[in-house]
């Protein structure tokens, strides 16, 4: 593709999470135009951090992904070269094989963005096929590209997809992901809980103390997730009233006094836990030229998403290879 405009590129990845970064990240050195097209304002997905100013301070939350895991080689590598770069470190208090973002969780994300040509508060909504070029029209702007891959939640997978690719559409269809409230609380003084909270069966099942975790600020800041269950008897209540109930189950759970927090918020992730399908790997039409990949076709980690990714790059790498040779 030649003479490439502001809204054209070779390949369009629709989604700037962990999953479309991994795959543009991989993609990139082959010399391809890439665009990455996310509605966030900014890097994180489900990795996010939010900036509050509490008492003169900017403390920063991670109200999704609380830390992640690095098993596979390559993404043990990838995570070391996060932490020679200041992005990662270590955190024990989730398990000995546990790692943040540093200095939120958002961190690795915004270093995987830097690199890239990432189209932040652009929402993808509709697909079209025009010849053998990919439309996709977000707002009143058209982006075109030869070739689209879309690394977004199942749900929002299937409506996307409906039309132009129904068989993946199907399976993204058949992907059903838990709600997760989460809760941010700061207080003036340190409460008497261990840095970590988790349970299966409570209200409550995780909560940490996010000011502990290394690189933070604040004095006493936690963040508080509510479970699948709670979660969707909660699904569609206002949210201060969702952070009331969910700091005191909080407190119930931790058999600790109920304190007063000088900031308290809560925000619904409709699509925090995809169930696992894992091995399923990325899928990629190499006709059409448009694959899928997401943590829900892997598993539903962080590892997961970046590993789906990068599969699907190699599917991508190895289409491109053949098509010139």
């Amino acid at each position: 593709m030649d003479g490439h405009s502001d809204f054209q590129a070779d390949i369009l990845v629709i989604g700037g999470g962990m999953a479309g970064l991994s795959a543009a990240t991989a993609l990139a050195p082959a010399g391809a135009h890439i665009i990455v097209l996310d509605k966030g304002r900014g890097p994180g997905g489900r990795m996010a951090a939010r900036r509050v100013e509490i008492a003169g301070q900017q403390v920063s939350f991670d109200h999704g992904a609380q830390y992640f895991t690095a098993r596979d080689p390559a993404f043990r590598e990838t995570v070391a070269a996060w932490e020679q770069a200041g992005v990662a470190a270590r955190w024990p208090a989730a398990g000995e094989d546990a790692w943040v973002g540093t200095p939120g969780m958002n961190a690795c994300v915004r270093h995987m963005a830097a690199g890239l040509d990432v189209r932040w508060n652009v929402r993808a909504e509709r697909l079209l096929r025009d010849g053998r070029l990919w439309q996709v029209e977000a707002g009143e702007t058209v982006f075109t590209a030869g070739t689209v891959l879309v690394a977004v939640p199942a749900e929002q997978a299937a409506v996307l997809l409906a039309d132009v690719a129904p068989d993946f559409a199907a399976r993204a269809a058949s992907v059903a992901s838990a709600p997760c409230w989460a809760v941010m609380a700061d207080f003036p003084e340190l409460l008497p809980v261990a840095d970590t909270y988790r349970s299966d069966t409570a209200p409550v099942s995780w909560a940490a103390r996010n000011s502990a975790k290394p690189g933070r600020s604040g004095t006493e800041s936690w963040v508080i997730h509510a479970g699948p269950a709670r979660s969707r008897a909660l699904i569609d209540l206002p949210k201060d009233e969702v952070a009331r109930l969910l700091l005191a189950d909080f407190f119930a759970a931790t058999g600790t006094a109920p304190a007063a927090p000088q900031h308290l918020d809560a925000h619904r992730w409709l699509y925090a836990q995809p169930e696992a399908r894992k091995g399923v790997g990325p899928l990629f039409d190499a006709g059409l030229r448009i694959g899928i990949a997401g943590d829900w076709l892997h598993s539903p980690r962080v590892e997961g998403a970046w590993l789906s990714g990068r599969a699907l790059a190699e599917a991508v790498a190895q289409e491109r290879l053949a098509s010139t040779s």
